[in-house]
């Protein structure tokens, strides 16, 4: 596993990254840019996660209010930029905390499109995505994890290609302060982190081995189908260059 060097293309160009399809847990960075107390600018991300390589597809996952039109607003705006957004209703649990989980789409989305793309970059710290990761690199595919370092599981940055630190480039991501924004990731998500913090205080630690299962189970059903379905489908690729 090699890290990325901000300062040297080289190591990208060695990696023959190809065709490029780039995966977003968008909860999960924007929790950790948070933390660092950074603003990500997606366009700009894009580019930097990009490279050298060619573009296939950028996914942006995310949970949402649908009752909630500033966040609307924001996804509107990804929308319009070249992301494809999947997005999930917040469900409300038992004990009043609210939460989308979109794991198994991240994961189940990565394999189906392995092969279509030489290079996946996976944008989340999650460790539960491990075996997802192991899973596509088995099939030929190069998987690169992009986050911050101390936000991102060592076991996640063990199983990768490249790890590329968000922190090391924030300069290259972050988003300029502007007067009159053209959208504010923050309605998608600040009234979320009260909850959120919430939820790490109150809910029981992740069992990652109860995913793992659950994951394999719904993989194992839907991923035949799911490779067959953009097989057939001309208009699922779609090759966006970078200008």
């Amino acid at each position: 596993m090699n890290n990325f060097d901000p300062t040297n293309n080289v190591s990208w160009q060695l990696g023959h990254r190809g065709r490029v399809a780039v995966f977003i847990d968008g909860n999960n960075l924007f929790h950790a840019a948070r933390f660092h107390n950074i603003d990500i600018d997606y366009n700009k991300l894009l580019r930097v996660l990009l490279g050298d390589g060619r573009l296939l597809r950028a996914f942006f996952y995310t949970g949402v209010d649908i009752g909630a039109e500033r966040q609307q607003g924001f996804l509107l705006w990804m929308r319009r930029n070249g992301f494809r957004v999947i997005q999930k209703e917040l469900k409300t649990f038992y004990d009043g905390t609210r939460k989308a989980n979109l794991d198994v789409e991240i994961a189940v989305d990565m394999l189906s499109l392995a092969g279509r793309y030489d290079t996946a970059v996976l944008v989340s710290g999650d460790e539960d995505f491990v075996y997802a990761v192991n899973a596509v690199a088995y099939k030929g595919c190069r998987v690169e994890i992009a986050g911050f370092r101390s936000n991102t599981a060592p076991k996640l940055i063990d199983v990768a290609d490249y790890f590329i630190d968000l922190g090391e480039i924030a300069e290259k991501v972050r988003k300029e302060v502007t007067h009159g924004a053209r959208y504010d990731e923050r309605d998608l998500h600040e009234h979320l982190h009260s909850q959120y913090l919430h939820e790490e205080m109150q809910m029981p630690e992740p069992q990652p081995d109860a995913f793992q299962a659950a994951m394999r189970v719904v993989i194992e059903a839907e991923i035949e189908e799911e490779a067959a379905e953009f097989e057939a489908s001309s208009e699922f690729i779609r090759v966006t260059d970078d200008h």
